[in-house]
């Protein structure tokens, strides 16, 4: 399989996520967090409860596509980081996001102005 072939391969895959594993993997984008920390933000996002049985077990899938990367902070305590291929795939969702979105040159600004008050 060539390069290219890979990264289309991965992008496919990327693209079959749900809405809440694509909020998992930008929450990541942040920095690397423990399951808990994952959970109230997405909470914050919500703004009601997230259940374990659905965070877990979807961020086990995202570790099993290779998104994201599970290590052990402790006995009790795993931490997740977003990995390269889980970098490219928040990129290309944000990318295809803007590119049914902006249509002139207001929206645009628009955009801009959104970007600048975030930096």
């Amino acid at each position: 399989m060539s390069e290219a072939q890979s990264v289309t391969g991965k992008q496919g895959i990327a693209r079959e996520l749900t809405a809440f594993q694509h909020n998992i993997l930008v929450i990541l984008g942040k920095e690397p967090m423990y399951g808990l920390a994952i959970k109230r933000e997405l909470e914050d996002y919500y703004g009601t409860e997230v259940n374990h049985g659905r965070l877990y077990p979807n961020l086990d899938e995202l570790v099993g596509m290779g998104l994201v990367e599970k290590s052990e902070l402790d006995k009790r305590t795993n931490q997740y980081e977003l990995t390269d291929d889980g970098y490219a795939a928040v990129m290309d969702q944000i990318e295809w996001s803007l590119s049914k979105l902006v249509t002139d040159d207001e929206r645009a600004e628009e955009l801009r102005d959104l970007v600048d008050e975030q930096q």
